[in-house]
């Protein structure tokens, strides 16, 4: 085993320690940062690790990272020993597949970004465990940097083994939930490129339907979403010059792809032919595929739903919209059904973000600050000073993560295609039902 690596393995247990050991402004910031990051887990050892990790390399105790911390208060460090540990502030959570067996670790593929790393154990213990470990089998660790050509494992990692598609679909949907800030963090220029796509989506939005919130019925809305992404897939593939007026087989053709190969993606995944034309935008032009923006099953008999949109937060359905706008309207807020376990749910539901709660307070900052003095039983509420305050004791995040909308990296759109079809076919079809297209959600 290399020095540097051995050597990695004693820096890291020093860093452990120097936290878990500290006092004052830093143990009060590694346990303000272990209570964000632990109140949807379960809390056991192998969680508490993750987060402890985490914090080391990603956490702030003022504006200095823990890993800085201790390089100040070691000033015996070996300039190696310095570069080592900075380098780990670039370390991140993957679901990584192994490619390849070498004498002293693997080669293994970020199945999020489709990046390729050399991975080597740093202490004998690892070495052992993971020494029957094969090709194909997939890992969910935290890698972080040694020299320039390879990698290490920085703490505890899962062993998931083989998965097939519809299997390893899931746990990349698990990964999303669990490790949002991980999601193409080795893969800056994807990132950039997501978050851009729900500028885009938004702007068309507004253009679409005139504004950016809309209330219909759910089967109406069902309909104008539909005619909405028919539009959007069209000046998709209006920008990377593809003539949409021609017929499927003229654009295979242009494009250089077999039409039998493009009929069957087209069965395949049960998309008609204006969204299965997005395999042309994929093709050598972009990185990223726009995924299917549906009106979830249970809103489309909905008697009223809002659509909104935001260029940061997304596309929010809202079928209680209407509803909410009127008891903030109604003096008499109290004597209207339902009120207050609404306001409940307003707070407690992770699917009312904060964008929401300051679109109300925009639109009725008396009414509202009246509402929540009654309901919180907090006379002294004051909407301007205490709103993210309160949206914060109630789990609520300030600022927002990668929306649903955004586009996703081709591999992982395929992936979840191929899951899709898969899962199909293994279920007993009736005569005439359709199978379902969804993207990456």
């Amino acid at each position: 085993m290399d020095a540097i690596l051995e050597r990695s393995h004693a820096l890291k247990q020093a860093i452990v320690d120097f936290v878990l050991e500290a006092e004052g402004d830093l143990a009060q910031a590694l346990e303000s940062y272990a209570a964000g990051n632990l109140r949807s887990g379960n809390g056991n050892s192998t969680q508490q690790d993750l987060v402890i990790d985490s914090f080391i390399t990603e956490g702030k105790v003022g504006d200095r990272s823990p890993l800085e911390l201790f390089i100040d208060s070691h000033s015996d460090l070996q300039e190696s020993d310095r570069n080592l540990i900075n380098g780990w502030h670039r370390s991140f959570m993957g679901l990584f597949a192994i490619t390849k067996i070498l004498p002293d670790g693997f080669e293994v593929r970020n199945w999020l970004t489709d990046k390729h790393y050399i991975v080597k154990p740093n202490n004998p213990r690892t070495q052992q465990e993971i020494s029957r470990l094969k090709e194909g089998e997939i890992l969910l660790t935290r890698i972080s940097p040694v020299t320039d050509s390879y990698w290490t494992f920085f703490g505890n990692y899962t062993i998931m083994g083989k998965l097939g598609k519809p299997k390893l679909a899931v746990a990349i949907g698990n990964f999303k939930e669990n490790y949002k800030n991980h999601l193409y963090s080795d893969a800056p220029d994807l990132l950039a490129e997501a978050w851009n796509s729900v500028v885009q989506y938004h702007e068309q939005f507004v253009e679409f339907f005139g504004q950016d919130e809309i209330t219909l019925p759910g089967y109406q809305l069902n309909k104008k979403i539909a005619e909405f992404q028919e539009v959007i897939t069209e000046k998709l593939l209006a920008n990377t010059g593809i003539d949409t007026s021609k017929p499927l087989a003229e654009m295979a053709q242009d494009a250089g792809i077999d039409q039998e190969e493009i009929k069957a993606a087209v069965k395949e995944i049960g998309a008609d032919s204006n969204v299965a034309s997005q395999i042309f935008n994929n093709n050598g032009s972009s990185k990223m595929v726009m995924p299917k923006v549906d009106l979830p099953a249970e809103l489309k008999k909905a008697e009223q739903v809002t659509a909104i949109s935001h260029p940061r937060w997304g596309q929010m359905f809202l079928p209680t919209y209407s509803k909410i706008k009127t008891i903030l309207s109604t003096e008499d807020w109290q004597s209207i059904e339902g009120a207050e376990k609404l306001i409940r749910f307003y707070l407690e539901d992770k699917s009312i973000n904060a964008f929401i709660w300051h679109r109300l307070a925009q639109e009725y900052p008396t009414s509202l600050e009246k509402v929540l003095q009654t309901f919180l039983q907090r006379p002294d509420f004051n909407l301007a000073n205490d709103l993210d305050s309160l949206l914060q004791e109630f789990g609520k995040p300030l600022e927002p993560d990668l929306p649903e909308i955004a586009s996703v990296p081709v591999h992982l759109h395929n992936l979840f295609q191929a899951a899709i079809a898969e899962v199909q076919k293994s279920k007993p079809q009736s005569k005439g039902q359709k199978k379902a297209a969804k993207g990456f959600k």
